[in-house]
């Protein structure tokens, strides 16, 4: 394969021009690099290496303005800005930057494009005059500031452009126009220069006139890269600007146009892959680099050319370890560094005037991984002992002063990250420094390990002396969230550059990197529209119809650059593997590109489809976990056994025999983090003590509704106490939990109703027993070792005679959850009966202790039920609808079948514990 910079280089030679003597011009400082490899490999005697400039350098060297950065930019035109404004109150840097930036790239393309400033900026001003939606004669005050606004525009651009030029600065707009203004000045003091200009295909206005002039003054020559089959396609977006160049260009009526090539119809083999995800077209193409390594064991002629710069750290990440010659063309956006996420926590807590700090900020700056490591203290882990402090006392929002006493001797170190910054930008500014500085010293302790974290720390130091420069120079960030805008703004230019052979093996680059340049072997990813092409996009204040009647570029010929670099990279390729996304991203579409499409209809090549599926063996018989049992988990269990089986432990069991390995063999906690909103546990627990402390004074006595009702103006106190002990420092006075806490004192409240109602109606009441802890032992013959069980039954009374066991519940429940037909299903249905089983196993334990003498009953009582009243167990007859509600002498009989049946399973070696399928 000849690439076309061979190519020109051999007609070059081929005409015998002195190469050392030209200018060559190119879309791309990247391909200057490949343009003098060839040049080297082919020429035969030593030479002087030519002028190899990027088309933006021969431009800003004609007009004789230095580049301006769009962030320096930026602060011009607030000064600007500040200068014309004629009203007291002009907008912050912060809102102004918001529309400053858009106006900018719309100054940017009039000035690329050398359109008549008077008349666009006039013509748009009579247009939003004309479409005003103030219907009154008389101009609102707000109608009248928009009318303004684009009276003023040309205002701001003549202004800005006077006071850039006094500083011979420009931006690139603005450095095209002048490059215009001097291009006839640049013919006449260089009559001895000749420039080639090679690769080029859309070119804005400023462009074309100076190109056009070298050519037509005979200073210059011109190679076009353009294919015959889209060339005499008319349809074809990949031709459509170098058509537009032959036809309109007067120089082309007299000169040959060089080139219009034939290489796209020769055989080529491409493949189209649907990948579903970034990280899968990452790993898709880590695959295929493999395959074509073990192929070729060499990759010195394929290219990855990425559509999105987002997937470099993921493609990076999945290249094989086998490829060794690598290079990057483009670099590591700043914003995706992990440092980035410190600062921008950091800006994100402190944009806000505030002295207590949200836990989970406070964590995630802790937590991260340049900060965790400056809170080890020998072989402490001070990071732990904090988080454990804010998750035991249940600390929702921390002061400075509160956290420095979790570890006072990280008392510096928590005053830089959380001190004050006073809504001021130059304190700010100090304290990331200062922050970059304890972290760079920290890190060259093991600086060989810490390589690449220092090139990260060196790259935001820089970032961050610029703004300090930008801020002494202008003045014009006056709050932290200005400060954050021109951060964000800045960081959004900045790469990290990788270094590499810029010649030697596989080359990864953005499409825009790829111009003018040719592979073998080419992997493009990210072929969704969207993003080849991007598709519809107006960030700009100049509508459709006016950028149509300036001739100003819309998307349309945006999608053309895009097709144009496609194609041209599909020209002299042998192999192509063409990557697109399958999911759909609601953002950015997802279907895969029309250049897909287009390829399939055009029936010139024949294209491979297919959907890259996982490697997974799919089993159909998937097995859920099994844990053995053995003499270890035995004893672990019967230690367990001697100590007391909760109701809960064995219904945990019941739900799942896993949970209660985990739980109960190995021991394993949830995990218990901040609580913001009262769980539903907490709720009950409040809840329950609320009642126990109203009730308990009166065991073994009768209770009268008078004395209840004195219990009624408790209960905000005993509840707030009770949310005091178990939420700890929650904050229950807003939000959330205020709803919570005003539920909490609902449900006591209508419970002592619905107590006083049952009195007032002539029915006893006798307290037994409040929150009652009952352990007894449980008589299994086959076991030859103790087994307990124990429970606390919340309440025991007596109710006109009849004993009740009551479980206090603060969810729903209703009679159907406590009701039972069939007493096999008692222990292998959560469900439907693990309510069942908890009120019985209160009554055994009652019955165990104090043998039952008359009738019993056993229930729940739902909060949020109430209306249901007491919900007694009951037993239902099988194909009838009676029901026996009275725990006797047969139903604990029954119940004690079962509960051994359980115990003898879960103590069985031969049964190991099996994972049920949720």
């Amino acid at each position: 394969m000849t690439t076309f910079i061979h190519d020109v280089l051999a007609d070059l030679n081929k005409k015998q021009v002195d190469v050392s003597k030209i200018t060559l011009i190119l879309p791309s400082k990247r391909a200057g690099v490949f343009l003098k490899h060839e040049l080297t490999n082919s020429i035969q005697t030593p030479i002087f290496s030519p002028i190899i400039l990027s088309i933006e350098e021969f431009v800003e060297e004609l007009s004789q303005l230095k580049a301006i950065s769009n962030t320096e930019l930026l602060f011009e035109f607030y000064e600007t800005y500040l200068q014309v404004h004629e009203e007291q109150d002009p907008d912050s840097f912060d809102t102004f930057s918001k529309w400053a930036q858009i106006l900018l790239q719309d100054f940017n393309e009039i000035d690329r494009y050398l359109i008549p400033q008077e008349h666009i900026f006039d013509y748009l001003s009579a247009i939003k005059e004309l479409n005003h939606w103030s219907v009154d004669t008389k101009q609102t005050n707000f109608v009248k500031n928009y009318l303004v606004f684009w009276k003023r525009l040309k205002i701001y651009y003549n202004q800005l452009t006077e006071n850039l030029i006094n500083k011979k600065k420009g931006y690139q707009g603005l450095i095209y126009r002048e490059a215009v203004e001097n291009i006839q000045n640049y013919i006449e003091t260089n009559t001895d220069k000749h420039h080639v200009f090679l690769g080029f295909n859309a070119l804005n206005k400023a462009e074309e006139t100076i190109i056009q002039e070298l050519l037509e003054n005979s200073h210059a020559d011109i190679y076009w890269d353009i294919d015959k089959s889209f060339f005499e396609n008319k349809n074809h977006d990949a031709s459509l600007f170098i058509r537009q160049h032959q036809n309109q260009w007067k120089y082309f009526e007299s000169n040959p146009f060089n080139w219009i090539a034939s290489h796209y119809k020769q055989t080529k083999d491409i493949s189209v892959i649907g990948v579903p995800k970034n990280v899968g077209q990452a790993k898709c193409i880590g695959n295929i680099l493999n395959k074509l390594q073990e192929e070729n064991n060499t990759l010195n002629n394929t290219a990855v050319v990425l559509g999105e710069e987002s997937l470099l750290l993921p493609v990076l990440n999945s290249i094989p370890e086998s490829i060794k010659a690598l290079n990057i063309t483009m670099g590591l956006p700043l914003k995706s560094i992990p440092l980035a996420t410190l600062f921008e926590q950091l800006f994100f807590v402190h944009k806000k005037e505030t002295t207590n700090y949200y836990f989970k900020d406070v964590i995630k700056i802790l937590s991260h991984q340049f900060i965790r490591p400056l809170l080890q203290s020998g072989f402490s882990n001070d990071l732990q002992k904090v988080v454990q402090i804010i998750e035991s006392n249940n600390l929702i929002y921390i002061s400075l002063s509160r956290l420095t006493t979790f570890a006072p001797q990280h008392k510096m170190l928590f005053k830089l990250l959380f001190g004050k910054w006073d809504n001021n930008p130059s304190t700010a500014l100090k304290q990331c420094q200062t922050l970059i500085l304890i972290i760079k010293a920290h890190l060259e302790q093991q600086k060989k390990e810490n390589l690449l974290a220092l090139e990260h720390l060196f790259k935001f130091n820089s970032l961050f002396n610029e703004l300090i420069l930008l801020d002494a120079q202008y003045k014009h960030v006056s709050d932290i969230a200005s400060l954050f805008s021109v951060y964000k703004e800045l960081l959004s230019t900045q790469t990290l550059d990788f270094k590499g052979e810029p010649l030697e093996g596989l080359q990864i680059m953005g499409m825009l990197e790829s111009r003018v340049l040719d592979f073998e072997t080419i992997i493009i990813s990210s072929v969704n529209e969207g993003i080849l092409p991007s598709g519809k996009s107006n960030n700009s204040f100049i509508p459709y119809d006016v950028k149509l009647e300036n001739n100003l570029p819309t998307y349309k010929e945006k999608d053309a650059v895009y097709t144009y670099h496609f194609y041209r990279l599909l020209q002299r390729a042998k192999r192509i593997f063409i990557i697109y996304n399958t999911e759909i991203d609601p953002l950015k579409g997802g279907e895969k590109s029309r250049f897909i499409t287009q390829l399939d209809l055009e029936g010139i090549h024949k294209i491979k489809h297919t959907i890259a599926v996982p490697n997974i063996a799919l089993d159909t018989n998937i097995k859920e976990t099994v844990i053995t049992k053995n003499d270890d988990v035995i004893n672990q269990l019967k230690k367990y056994a001697a100590k007391g089986l909760s109701p809960s432990a064995l219904t945990s069991y019941i739900r799942n025999p896993i949970d209660f390995y985990f739980q109960k063999v190995l021991k394993i906690k949830e995990y218990d983090d901040v609580e913001e909103t009262v769980a539903a546990n907490t709720l009950g627990t409040v809840i329950h003590n609320t009642l126990e402390d109203f009730y308990k004074p009166f065991e073994g006595r009768l209770i009268t509704w008078e004395q209840i009702s004195e219990m009624k103006p408790k209960i905000a106190v005993t509840v707030t106490k009770h949310f005091k002990d178990l939420f700890k420092e929650g904050d229950i006075t807003k939000g959330k939990n205020l709803i919570v806490f005003e539920i909490a004192k609902r449900y006591i409240f209508n419970f002592l109703e619905l107590e006083i109602t049952d009195l007032k109606a002539g029915n006893t009441l006798e307290i037994l027993a409040v929150e009652l802890d009952n352990t007894v032992e449980i008589q299994i013959p086959e076991l030859d070792f103790p087994v307990r069980i124990t429970g606390k039954v919340d309440r025991i009374d007596k109710r006109n005679g009849i004993t009740r066991v009551i479980d206090y519940k603060s969810g729903n429940v209703d009679s159907s959850k406590v009701q039972i037909t069939n007493w096999e299903d008692l222990t292998t249905d959560y469900d439907k009966y693990s309510k069942s089983f908890q009120v019985l196993t209160y009554a055994y334990l009652m019955h165990s202790k104090n043998p039952f003498t008359e009738p019993v009953e056993a229930g729940i009582i739902s909060f949020k039920n109430l209306n249901g009243g007491f919900l007694k167990f009951a037993k239902k007859e099988t194909g009838s609808n009676q029901k026996i509600e009275v725990i006797n002498h047969e139903t604990l009989e029954e119940y004690q079948t079962q509960i051994k049946r359980l115990i003898l399973e879960i103590f069985n070696l031969e049964i190991p514990f099996t994972e049920k399928s949720t």
